[in-house]
């Protein structure tokens, strides 16, 4: 038996793929053995990968490496990044939003946006206990977000909102208020 039709070179290592040991990711081709992380050289399967221009990585590893890099790049691009605008220059570098409660840059890899407001996962919680929200689950007023537990707590309390938003543009006051 022959495979004179497969002209397919394994991305990794340049070798002829014969079908038998062929792995197609985003149609590129591998031999299942070259199909590794990067970083950590972890065997990787089609459902828990990432790549970024073409490099392949765990999803762990991608996650705590481009997460760095976001937090690195926020103050100054790399030279890497400014020479050749990518889909990952871009989702570090195309986007100005700022997260509305701490007022820092809310990169794609760390944000929420819930009615037009960008949050970053770890901001975007309750104002009065600190609780863990969802985009699914959380109650706003007056740009201040409570989970909904409390916001119904609250109104009870007092039988109106009244207390909440004057709370709310205290709040609002204080955090724009620079710090010295």
């Amino acid at each position: 038996m022959s495979f004179i039709g497969t002209q397919q070179k394994c991305k990794a290592c340049e070798k002829t793929v014969y079908p038998v040991e062929l792995l197609s990711a985003d149609g590129v081709p591998y031999h299942k053995s070259c199909f590794k992380c990067t970083h950590c050289k972890g065997t990787l399967k089609l459902g828990n990968y990432s790549s970024m221009e073409g490099v392949l990585y765990c999803k762990p590893h991608f996650e705590q490496l481009f997460k760095e890099t976001a937090a690195k790049s926020a103050e100054k691009l790399t030279p890497e990044l400014t020479r050749s605008p990518s889909k990952a220059a871009s989702m570090f570098s195309g986007t100005q939003e700022k997260c509305a409660t701490c007022g820092k840059t809310a990169y794609p890899l760390e944000k929420v946006m819930v009615e037009g407001q960008s949050y970053h996962k770890s901001c975007f919680k309750c104002s009065h206990g600190g609780c863990p929200i969802s985009p699914s689950n959380y109650a706003a007023l007056e740009g201040i977000l409570y989970c909904k537990h409390h916001f119904s707590q609250l109104f009870k309390e007092k039988g109106s909102y009244n207390h909440l938003i004057k709370s709310a543009s205290i709040k609002r006051a204080a955090a724009s208020v620079p710090e010295a």
